[in-house]
């Protein structure tokens, strides 16, 4: 189930999509490694990575997480983790910001994230951290951003 509290917490800032302490510090398995809680944010920022519509300040912070994760050497939940956690404006370039502002902000990610890759499993948080499912939702969104796209 998509936890529907995350974007009416308080201490959201503006210029902040998600965090993974919002979803580790809210309804997150006791179970489960809080390393987790970063995948769903790694997913969308790998798809961000491989659609070149990353800000210049993520550019020259982030080359060589940039260049190991379109090599496939770095894995969506460790991109995240080494982000701590945070997907924000300042990650993303102009079209980058407009298609988050629809997409994930809106809560659409979560729900596709959710119907695609946690389709049958207790919660998000369960996902595996592999390729497959990063090509199952990357496919999905690169479908949205094209409808998107076209308005």
């Amino acid at each position: 189930m998509v936890p529907n509290t995350i974007f009416a917490d308080s201490t959201m800032q503006n210029d902040l999509f998600d965090h993974a302490k919002f979803h580790f510090l809210n309804k997150f398995p006791e179970s489960l490694p809080i390393e987790n809680a970063y995948l769903h944010i790694g997913m969308f920022m790998g798809w961000i990575i491989d659609q070149e519509l990353y800000s210049e300040y993520f550019e020259e912070e982030a080359e060589t997480e940039i260049f190991r994760f379109k090599l496939r050497e770095l894995s969506p939940m460790l991109l995240s983790e080494i982000w701590g956690g945070a997907l924000s404006h300042d990650l993303l370039n102009e079209k980058g910001k407009s298609f988050a502002d629809y997409y994930y902000a809106s809560g659409e990610f979560l729900k596709d994230y959710e119907s695609v890759l946690a389709n049958g499993l207790p919660s998000i948080y369960h996902v595996q951290d592999n390729w497959r499912n990063y090509k199952k939702i990357s496919d999905l969104m690169d479908h949205k951003f094209q409808m998107w796209s076209k308005g």
